[in-house]
């Protein structure tokens, strides 16, 4: 699991996590590498995966004859079932597109630059879920773009109102989706004539219609921390000047 395309590839936020405490440990004496703290973070991740008990386990991770030691670059991962009951365990399979199941393919980038560790749970799961309208109505989603009643939304993904709107409002600022539009989809959403376009799609949404969304790739080539950090840094410039406004408003009122 050391090398180039191996699973400690995809995380991208280097850090010594206790799993006891589920806080990052502070700096210790040992010469630890990014891979280093990469592999123990995966191995953690392993070991309890493993420890979930011998019929719900998502992983087995067989042992060395001599000794018993863990065999990590050999785990294997279970159904999300688990491992089931019987001596063959339950293995997983990847689904493949000619089944009659729907699948949805997510690009590396979305691990390997960090957004699957700053997205909030309900950001990614509404992520999920409009790149899996996209690809499943390619043509609508290209033309017109996708979208999701109330109902279908919380009947069909449990997703509630708020955490939605909320979730589609970050994933906007973080260019990961756009208010539907013409115009190619990679291009930079911080031009005028896209900035124009993003405003009448806004403008022309009709009352108590949804919003309808396109999924956008630029956004993950991007370093997620970075990104989230601009954010919070416009989101709080845009606080203190408001907050200046009404202290201004205050004072111009206790003088009249």
């Amino acid at each position: 699991m050391t090398g180039l395309r191996s699973w400690a590839d995809f995380i991208a936020i280097d850090g010594a996590y206790d799993s006891r405490s589920q806080t990052y440990m502070p700096d210790t004496k040992q010469d630890r590498t990014g891979s280093d703290l990469r592999l123990r973070q995966i191995q953690s991740a392993l070991r309890t995966l493993e420890d979930l008990g011998p019929d719900q386990a998502l992983v087995t991770v067989p042992r060395a004859k001599n000794g018993g030691r863990r065999l990590y670059g050999q785990f294997s991962l279970m159904k999300e079932t688990g491992r089931g009951g019987h001596q063959t365990p339950d293995a997983y399979t990847v689904p493949r597109n000619h089944w009659s199941v729907r699948t949805v393919t997510v690009p590396a980038s979305f691990f390997l630059n960090g957004w699957v560790q700053v997205l909030h749970p309900s950001e990614v799961a509404t992520w999920l879920i409009l790149r899996a309208l996209s690809q499943w109505a390619r043509g609508q989603h290209a033309e017109t773009g996708v979208y999701l009643y109330g109902k279908a939304r919380k009947e069909d993904f449990g997703m509630e109102r708020d955490p939605w709107e909320d979730a589609c409002q970050r994933l906007r600022d973080f260019d990961l989706i756009r208010h539907a539009h013409s115009g190619d989809l990679d291009s930079d959403p911080d031009k005028l004539g896209n900035q124009v376009m993003d405003f009448w799609a806004r403008q022309e949404r009709q009352r108590y219609e949804p919003y309808r969304w396109q999924v956008t790739d630029r956004g993950l080539g991007q370093d997620a921390v970075k990104i989230c950090m601009r954010e919070l840094t416009l989101r709080q410039k845009s606080l203190d000047t408001a907050a200046e406004r009404r202290a201004r408003k205050k004072g111009e009122q206790a003088g009249e």
